[in-house]
């Protein structure tokens, strides 16, 4: 039987391909934008059968920064020709046809709307909506400013999560007593100039915040008592700093301990025994990828039909096991219900961890002008 590891470990060389079921439909037939690797191939062919003789083309593309850029040039270029035929990156041309959804992070889910890049979704149309854990449904409600308001409109449509989390080299650990378990632990003497971190200052920020007891998304920073002298001593602790190269210094021994994002570790630590992972026990940040309408498409059932198949049952058990992260109906599941391989990941080991975890608000200006000057403050340390 496949499972989750053995899957994990080929999807890289399939995910493209397998994800872009239906690419030769006809103009007229909706197209739909995904992240790479964010849902199972098998999970397309599923929907097709469903909808019989009926196409939805679905294209992917292979980072979230990509799919923002194409929100924004569809915004840029509306009025302009379009190209209707889907032709394999790097040869599409400069303005594709505007997609009828799109996988977007939550994370830029704020800028997408006070930008005007999406339209609001008609949670009526959708049968699901209501199974989704509060806190997946209360992150998409913003006002047209994109802050989070509880009688805004809903934006998005989560369909995978995952964390923030602690990877460390077993190997490395094994002459001392104690393995990580919380932030707080990168503190840790041992571990000065071993530690790789992501390159982002909310997750940097946030982490020490949590250590201290506060909350990713706390909003004066001047009232946090010792934030500033921990992250400079965290700074002392970490060698580099990067988004993109924090596992491979790791697998090699070059550091000890990364913190990075769980969609990245778990097929690191699938195929490495020695890479283990960690979900910090104080709790850390969220992440969500969602389903986004672009402003200028226009209503298809077919849409609306995809996104309530990614919230059943069925779909959410495989893109829990064969993709890097978790559905949001997994955690409105009873554990004993649920297939081990899902029971088993390591973001579901300790529940009251993923309960005191945030996501990752939208900051007012004057905050997120605070966390910058910090966070400058803190590199510049020799």
């Amino acid at each position: 039987m496949l499972n989750r590891r053995s899957f994990l470990q080929g999807l890289g060389t399939i995910a493209l391909a397998g994800g872009l079921s239906g690419c030769a439909s006809g103009s007229g037939d909706p197209s739909i934008f995904l992240l790479s690797g964010s849902i199972p191939p098998r999970l397309l062919t599923d929907f097709q059968k469903t909808i019989a003789e009926k196409k939805v083309n679905f294209q992917s593309e292979r980072q979230l920064k990509e799919l923002l850029e194409l929100l924004e040039k569809w915004l840029k270029n509306q009025g302009q020709p379009t190209s209707q035929f889907s032709i394999p990156i790097p040869f599409r041309e400069q303005n594709p046809a505007i997609g009828n959804l799109v996988t977007l992070g939550d994370a830029w889910l704020g800028k997408a709307i006070s930008n005007g890049l999406i339209q609001p979704l008609d949670t009526s149309q959708l049968s699901n909506w209501s199974k989704l854990p509060p806190r997946w449904q209360e992150n998409m409600t913003r006002n047209a400013q994109g802050q989070l308001q509880t009688e805004g409109k809903v934006w998005g449509a989560p369909y995978r999560w995952g964390m923030t989390v602690i990877a460390y080299n077993e190997e490395k650990f094994a002459q001392f007593d104690w393995r990580p378990q919380d932030w707080s632990d990168l503190w840790r003497p041992e571990l000065t100039g071993k530690i790789a971190l992501i390159d982002n200052r909310r997750e940097v920020i946030g982490l020490t915040l949590k250590k201290l007891g506060y909350s990713y998304n706390a909003s004066d920073l001047k009232q946090v008592t010792g934030l500033k002298d921990q992250l400079f001593a965290l700074q002392k602790q970490v060698r580099f700093y990067s988004s993109q190269y924090y596992l491979q210094p790791l697998i090699l021994g070059d550091v000890w301990l990364s913190v990075g994002w769980s969609n990245d570790i778990l097929p690191v630590s699938d195929r490495y025994n020695k890479i283990k992972v960690v979900v910090p026990k104080s709790g850390t940040s969220l992440w969500s990828d969602v389903w986004v309408k672009p402003v200028l498409t226009t209503p298809n059932s077919l849409v609306q039909q995809w996104i309530d198949f990614c919230w059943q049952p069925e779909s959410a058990t495989k893109i829990s096991l064969f993709t890097s992260g978790l559905s949001p109906l997994i955690l409105t599941e009873n554990l004993d219900q649920i297939p081990p391989d899902i029971k088993n990941n390591p973001l579901l080991v300790n529940p009251e961890a993923v309960k005191k975890s945030d996501f990752l608000n939208p900051l007012s200006p004057a905050t997120e002008q605070e966390y910058e000057q910090l966070w400058q403050a803190m590199r510049q340390l020799v």
